[in-house]
């Protein structure tokens, strides 16, 4: 008999972290795994809320309090497929998401009595489920003769894939990249993702039909025009990959690094691939300062650690309490031996022939900006210098639009961002009535859960243009 009380009398209970004296040497995942009845009593706690906030602050909209009683059951299997009815990348979401500010931060039990372990309990379903044979139920799908090209193996690609091939349409995805994932394998470190669990989805989804087709660049190695004549629709989901400025002196200086060449570069190194677009940066012994305070600024100052760097300094121009990142990344990093300097804005690098130091100066913040936060202002006569042997500059990405868009009518917005509203005829199509698009290349840089979330939507949009 369910235990009403089990939220007081079971308190929350997270899976085993490595001792920082280990991890801070390996590049594996930090967390360990729950087993069978960890999970159950965990899932248990959820109070089964008569309108769930944990369900409408996820980006995928998930039946959380569903599969967390399938879980509590020993329902393991029917809870996988559930999972699977909102979310292509389950077992990926519950790696990477900042449930701290989603899910885990709108559950009922938040306020005292500790928040279900929702992302913990959505990794555990997969993973375990995957392991005792469970595989995605195609016995129903009967294939349409379709046909969909998807530019872009990242987590918008790949959910837009998983969709169309539950609904029998050949979905054929074509990558510049070696391996499938995009940012999930070229971006996001082993330390938070492993590899190994992108390449278990990418045999998932070949075993449902899906055909990746890497190592190739649309508008180089394959025309966009032929995508058009030899498919009945195309997706594209090419993220962001142009990284922002700040525009102060030393940008250009050697020792400056961009923050996802070097991340990608060392993943590239840890992977045995050729060497890609920027050369493997080792940071051993070094001095680094890295200025950015979302989960790319944490991969960094984590990767650096790992490197054997001799110090990493986190410079945020505003407070932690307005971090963008994970909190819980934060705390990780904290933990690892990183140094927050919070309230400081990078104003120069300093430097004859390299980096020697960056200037700062400290802030206070000021009035909410067009996105609600407030903006941080400089202090007159605060300038600091913190010494540094290398800085990576991890402030955000901008839309990088492929240069053949204009050339065939896909019409983009002032920022770079493909134009394919969630409102319309058709959901995320663009102004090409052949073509849709979604995730990063569409919002702009966000999560991989919203990434996730509109290639799913672009995909019921593609099924609903081509009346299936």
């Amino acid at each position: 008999m369910t235990d009403v009380f089990q939220f007081l009398n079971q308190p929350r209970i997270d899976p085993i972290k490595k001792d920082v004296v280990v991890r801070i040497h390996d590049y594996r995942e930090i967390y360990g795994a729950f087993d069978a009845d960890k999970a159950a009593s965990q899932a248990g706690r959820c109070l089964g809320c008569g309108n769930p906030y944990c369900e409408w602050r996820c980006p995928v909209h998930n039946y959380i309090p569903n599969w967390l009683k399938l879980i509590a059951e020993g329902n393991l299997f029917e809870a996988a497929e559930l999972s699977h009815r909102t979310n292509s990348l389950p077992e990926i979401c519950g790696r990477v998401c900042p449930q701290d500010r989603l899910c885990e931060g709108a559950c009922t039990l938040n306020s005292g009595f500790g928040a279900v372990t929702i992302g913990s309990l959505e990794k555990y379903i997969f993973t375990e489920a995957y392991a005792q044979g469970w595989r995605p139920d195609m016995t129903g799908v009967r294939p349409t003769g379709r046909r969909v090209a998807v530019i872009g193996a990242g987590p918008a690609g790949l959910s837009c894939a998983d969709v169309l091939a539950r609904n029998g349409v050949q979905a054929v995805v074509y990558d510049r990249n070696p391996e499938v994932g995009g940012l999930l394998t070229f971006g996001i470190p082993g330390f938070k993702l492993e590899k190994e669990v992108v390449r278990v989805r990418r045999q998932l989804l070949e075993g449902m039909g899906v055909q990746f087709i890497l190592n190739t660049r649309i508008g180089e190695d394959v025309a966009f025009g032929n995508l058009l004549k030899d498919y009945d629709a195309v997706f594209i989901g090419v993220g962001t990959y142009t990284y922002l400025e700040g525009g102060f002196p030393g940008e250009r200086l050697p020792g400056v690094h961009k923050a996802l060449p070097y991340l990608t570069a060392v993943i590239r190194e840890q992977l045995a691939l050729p060497e890609g677009e920027e050369p493997y940066t080792d940071l051993k012994g070094r001095r680094v300062v890295v200025l950015g305070g979302g989960d790319t600024g944490m991969d960094c100052n984590r990767t650096a650690i790992r490197q054997g760097a001799a110090s990493v300094t986190c410079v945020y121009r505003r407070d932690e309490a307005n971090m963008p990142g994970s909190r819980k990344e934060v705390s990780n990093a904290a933990e690892e031996g990183v140094r927050f300097v919070w309230n400081r804005a990078p104003i120069e690098i300093l430097g004859k022939d390299r980096v020697e130091a960056v200037r700062v100066v400290e802030t206070k913040l000021g009035n909410p900006d067009e996105r609600g936060r407030r903006r941080p202002e400089p202090i007159a006569g605060t300038e600091q210098i913190i010494e540094a042997d290398d800085v990576i500059i991890a402030f955000g990405f901008r839309p990088s639009p492929p240069t053949w868009l204009a050339e065939f009518g896909i019409e983009t917005q002032g920022d770079g961002r493909i134009k394919a509203p969630e409102t319309g005829r058709y959901r995320h199509q663009t102004t090409h009535a052949h073509v849709f698009a979604g995730g990063d290349a569409v919002r702009g840089s966000d999560l991989v859960v919203t990434a996730v979330y509109e290639g799913r939507q672009a995909a019921e949009g593609i099924l609903d243009y081509l009346d299936l």
